[in-house]
């Protein structure tokens, strides 16, 4: 069960935190209802990096060694998201050296924002107690209520002078949270294109014409929050030595599934779309990860210069739904 205090100013933290702990705040003014437009992903899944370095005799492993860190006041849909690629990089030693000294202090969010659906995808507005280390929460009288949800979170706040709070605080945080919810706009759509998706309703001429309005900028798998295609490549360096490297790559990409036979599954546009959103809504992994693969920040469609952000394609897909989500 969650410890829960009354904090006074997020400055107070903030300072015994930086003690132990780098501070990295993705939010310019924590408690914004709006995530920052680029996810926190990179922190533990780096846009580049080295995997190992060949000298001609030997391989040497270049795993970071990065000081602990605080990722302070990330979201719901965000912590979700890292909590979605904790299982997908669980054997990954470059993501797990970054991700082990890191501690993930969480803000509950309680107004919607202009494009996320969180609560449509169990993603939010409330921080779960698994996806957050500590969480924090705007209370309307004024302070924060501060709830630890991990040993490391509770051995970072040691020293502190802190009064405990009662059930009756958690009960009240879970009413403004349900009011939050309450407040989102109607995400019928969402449901609709969901099914349409998981069902295989969606026609191959519906997908062709989503394709021919995606550019292959791979703006909305940079931003995804969940998003996690890499690629690598070998790089000479001028003392003979040679690098391999990882990469942020995006399945938008027409040569990302090229053989090298230079046959092409994905060839076609469409193909390479409808892709993209099957791995976010197909039931087969929701079944691996115990969720879809979108937590709901709407960042696809803030950033789609090709107008086909999630509710952009949901809206024209909802008609492909089963009678029975009518």
């Amino acid at each position: 069960m969650m410890s829960c205090y009354l904090l006074d100013t997020l400055e107070r933290l903030h300072s015994h935190l930086a003690r132990v702990y780098q501070i990295v705040q993705p939010l310019e003014d924590v408690g914004q209802s709006a995530p920052p437009l680029v996810s926190p992903k990179g922190y533990f899944f780096a846009e580049q990096e080295n995997l190992f370095v060949f000298d001609g005799e030997c391989f040497r492993e270049t795993l970071p060694q990065p000081p602990p860190f605080v990722l302070f006041g990330v979201q719901s849909c965000d912590l979700t998201a890292i909590a979605y690629q904790d299982q997908f990089f669980a054997r990954d030693p470059y993501y797990q050296a970054r991700r082990q000294q890191a501690l993930l202090v969480g803000i509950d969010c309680v107004t919607p924002c202009e494009h996320g659906f969180c609560a449509s995808v169990d993603a939010g507005p409330g921080v779960k107690a698994g996806c957050a280390d500590l969480i924090l929460h705007a209370r309307p009288e004024g302070g924060w209520m501060l709830m630890v949800c991990s040993d490391k979170g509770g051995e970072a706040i040691r020293g502190m002078e802190l009064d405990q709070m009662d059930d009756t605080e958690l009960r009240a945080r879970d009413r403004r949270i349900d009011d939050c919810i309450a407040a989102f706009p109607d995400d019928s759509h969402l449901h609709r294109g969901i099914a349409a998706i998981s069902q295989g309703r969606v026609p191959d001429q519906q997908w062709q014409q989503l394709g021919i309005q995606c550019l292959g900028c791979s703006g909305c798998t940079t931003l995804c929050p969940t998003c996690s295609c890499y690629g690598t490549r070998d790089l000479s360096e001028d003392q003979g030595d040679i690098r391999r490297q990882r990469f942020w790559d995006s399945c938008l990409y027409e040569s990302f599934q090229r053989e090298a036979s230079q046959h092409n599954p994905s060839e076609e546009a469409g193909e390479r779309v409808r892709r993209f959103w099957t791995h976010k809504f197909g039931d087969n992994f929701a079944k691996t990860f115990g969720r879809y693969g979108c937590v709901g920040c709407g960042r696809c469609e803030q950033t789609c210069p090709g107008v086909i952000g999630v509710h952009s394609v949901m809206r024209r897909i909802a008609d492909y739904a089963p009678d029975d989500d009518v």
